[in-house]
């Protein structure tokens, strides 16, 4: 990271932090993120860090609250002034792939919270964001049916996990090709799969 960090305010430091840990996680494994290594990509030292951050497990929470925040933020953003509720899905799917394809390191460190046994302020954060993505799609799910658009008889809960799971795949194969671009060159061919498979053919 260019950007000088010393004698910053705190909340512009703990942004900081948090943008340099995403960094890494696109580059390195993000359990191998050590708070020296952090410290290292932000010129500073491990006690300046920890002036802001009480532990590393402080820092990841800010991560995850911060990926939280960002992709609510980017596909609400993505389906305002669309009408169409199937139309919306799609600019919700092709947006969420590309605040990935931006930040390659969050599936990475969502991935690892979400293998950990325990469960951690992270791990938590994370859940909470599937449960928050899952209420806006459901609510979109509903309203197709409702006008139409979507077949009546649809399984909503089912409807929404193909299309969390569809993201889900598409990314990591994307991360097992080692091409984040891959993502962004299927998803509408794979979108347009899964619109066949839960529009109303009437």
């Amino acid at each position: 990271m260019d950007t000088p960090t010393k004698n910053l305010p705190a909340h512009e430091r703990r942004a900081m932090t948090v943008e340099s840990v995403v960094e890494l996680a696109g580059i390195q494994n993000p359990s191998e993120i050590t708070t020296a290594a952090i410290a290292k990509h932000m010129n500073l030292t491990q006690g300046a860090l920890f002036r802001h951050f009480p532990s590393k497990e402080a820092i990841w929470q800010a991560v995850m609250e911060w990926v939280a925040e960002r992709l609510l933020t980017r596909i609400d953003r993505s389906t305002q002034g669309i009408e169409s509720p199937l139309a919306a899905m799609e600019a919700m799917f092709m947006s969420h792939i590309e605040f990935v394809a931006e930040h390659p390191g969050v599936p990475r460190m969502m991935f690892g919270e979400l293998q950990r046994a325990e469960s951690t302020p992270a791990k938590r954060m994370v859940q909470t964001l599937i449960q928050r993505y899952s209420e806006r799609l459901l609510r979109l799910v509903e309203q197709g049916k409702a006008n139409g658009e979507l077949s009546f008889s649809l399984d909503s809960e089912a409807a929404a996990t193909l299309f969390i799971g569809t993201i889900q795949g598409l990314i990591m194969q994307s991360l097992l090709a080692g091409d984040v671009t891959k993502m962004q060159r299927d998803a509408p061919r794979v979108f347009a799969i899964y619109r066949r498979g839960i529009r109303s053919t009437q």
